[in-house]
């Protein structure tokens, strides 16, 4: 007997937890003791259980749903008094917004899908055709992907760059669905500005508006990745926000034939410093170029972009990338002074004269206080083709309509 009690205490204390929430008292179904008529727990006028009259999708206990499979509540008489859904994800609880119908026979979610590696829980109140109220409890979990992409953001959160700067997403894996993927991400200025996205393959998309960011612009990039497919079984885990904010426009012309850089600063021009560019057999890059990463001294070894032994140079002074393959702007202090101005003599970057060390008041060390991440530098008068606009973020050499048709999203 004490067992039977038992386990009667705890079904009592079960059904007492949803009653509890449902705000229902002692008269509710499934409460009612016999009674004369031989209405009770075991006659012939036992009302239907809250499983017969409120229906939930997915089953009760589901596991692995996929996100667009469809949750809904319903009644097939009366009306559904409240519903209430919570998804619990990442340690994190939240409720899930819907409406019950018109007629009180339906309930559905604001959104239509539904998360992954979430579980879910539903509690709902009704009144049947009689006007008695029941009350269900269930809960299902959905799919746990086993591949995720994530996206690489350039610039840094929270960076101050010069206007030249495109945002950049590098994707850890292919994207094949790049419509929703481009959908899923959101890039707004203030000032406001129209700004467009364009793929480079399936791995990259890039935004930036028609002209150069006006000074003072703050840009903010929202990613909601989170439970996007991106490929065939391979959903997005991101949802986040990165902000940066423009600073004073500054764009350097180097003139590979006259051996020149032109240094403007908000239109007007700072110095004329002397350059030596790509030698005849290694040219340079024409077309517009961003620095995207600037060091105080690094190594530069030929072997690693395409060349054989010609230079290996461990401590090269004030280098500010300019391309993914390979293309610098940096400080030379191994040339003769003699060449800067002159003559062209690199393997294709842009030397300004520097001292071994980097020196603070040479060229190179002077045009280094003076740049940004996100500064334009373009290249004219080389014997070189244009640099490609996938190539660092040379998205500028693109018209504005070329830019425009990268877009994976028809626009209306």
């Amino acid at each position: 007997m004490r067992h039977v009690q038992g386990r009667a205490r705890r079904a009592g204390a079960a059904l007492a937890a949803v009653l509890t929430w449902a705000g229902l008292l002692a008269g509710a179904v499934g409460c009612t003791g016999d009674t004369p008529g031989g209405i009770g727990m075991g006659g012939l006028g036992k009302p239907p259980g809250p499983e017969e009259h409120i229906r939930i999708t997915p089953d009760d206990g589901t596991r692995g749903v996929r996100p667009d499979e469809k949750l809904r509540v319903r009644v097939p008489g009366g009306r559904l008094e409240r519903v209430r859904v919570v998804r619990s994800q990442d340690a994190r609880e939240t409720p899930v917004p819907g409406r019950i119908s018109a007629d009180g026979l339906r309930w559905e979610p604001a959104e239509d899908r539904l998360a992954l590696a979430a579980r879910y829980t539903v509690d709902v109140v009704a009144l049947d055709g009689h006007g008695r109220r029941s009350a269900r409890h269930t809960t299902f979990t959905t799919h746990v992907p086993e591949e995720r992409f994530i996206g690489y953001v350039t610039p840094e959160n929270r960076a101050t760059v010069g206007t030249g700067m495109i945002v950049s997403l590098e994707f850890n894996r292919e994207i094949t669905h790049r419509a929703a993927v481009e959908r899923a991400v959101r890039v707004t200025a203030s000032p406001a500005a129209e700004i467009r996205p364009h793929w480079f393959g399936r791995d990259r998309l890039d935004f930036r508006p028609e002209h150069y960011w006006k000074p003072g612009t703050r840009v903010t990039v929202d990613l909601r990745f989170r439970d996007v497919e991106g490929a065939p079984g391979v959903y997005g885990l991101q949802d986040k926000t990165f902000t940066f904010t423009v600073g004073r426009s500054q764009v350097s012309v180097v003139d590979a034939a006259r051996h020149t850089m032109r240094v403007r600063r908000d239109g007007e021009l700072l110095a004329t410093v002397p350059v030596t560019a790509g030698a005849p057999k290694t040219t340079t890059y024409n077309g517009k170029m961003v620095v995207t990463e600037m060091l105080d001294v690094t190594r530069m070894d030929s072997r690693t972009v395409g060349f054989g032994g010609e230079y290996d140079i461990p401590d090269v002074p004030h280098a500010m990338r300019l391309t993914e393959s390979g293309t610098f702007l940096h400080g030379n202090y191994w040339a003769p002074s003699s060449v800067f101005g002159r003559t062209n003599v690199s393997h294709g970057c842009v030397g300004l004269r520097d001292v071994k060390g980097g020196g603070a008041d040479t060229p190179a060390g002077w045009f280094f206080d003076r740049s940004l991440i996100g500064d334009v530098v373009e290249v004219v008068g080389s014997k070189d083709r244009k640099v490609a606009p996938d190539n660092g973020l040379g998205g500028w050499n693109l018209g504005w309509r070329a830019w425009k048709a990268g877009s994976a999203v028809k626009q209306r």
